[in-house]
């Protein structure tokens, strides 16, 4: 399997150089997105689940990034909750994303892309029953 790399824009002081992993990309990204309301929750996949199981929290859960000739391009899979204007929120969430990543690493997302792959709807909680009296 053929590793992914990036090569990202360095910044040369003379202290030395600072490069920026991809990983970091998608947690900013994870983090922004999962902060906007009307996100009920990121999507992982199967590991990310089994991981989570265990008590490893995964910050990056949900995002994908990938460099491509017209630079930065990130993939947010969300859930939404039920009720909310999807277009709002999946335009907050690229706004939330791109100014994180810019305030964070100086960096500009090419693409932004918000896939929907669910509804989260209310739940409601089973009240507590009293106990009985002896």
């Amino acid at each position: 399997m053929s590793e992914l790399t990036f090569e990202m824009e360095e910044h040369q002081s003379d202290l030395g150089r600072v490069e920026i992993s991809p990983e970091v990309i998608e947690v900013i990204a994870s983090i922004a997105a999962s902060d906007v309301e009307g996100v009920a929750s990121m999507r992982g996949n199967f590991a990310t689940g089994v991981a989570e199981r265990f008590g490893k929290k995964s910050h990056s859960k949900g995002v994908k990034v990938e460099l491509g000739e017209e630079g930065i391009a990130i993939s947010v899979y969300v859930i939404m909750n039920y009720g909310v204007s999807i277009p709002e929120v999946a335009q907050s969430i690229q706004d939330h994303i791109r100014q994180g990543l810019k305030n964070m690493t100086a960096l500009e997302a090419s693409e932004i892309n918000i896939f929907v792959v669910g509804v989260q709807f209310e739940t409601k909680e089973k009240p507590l029953e009293a106990p009985e009296a002896y």
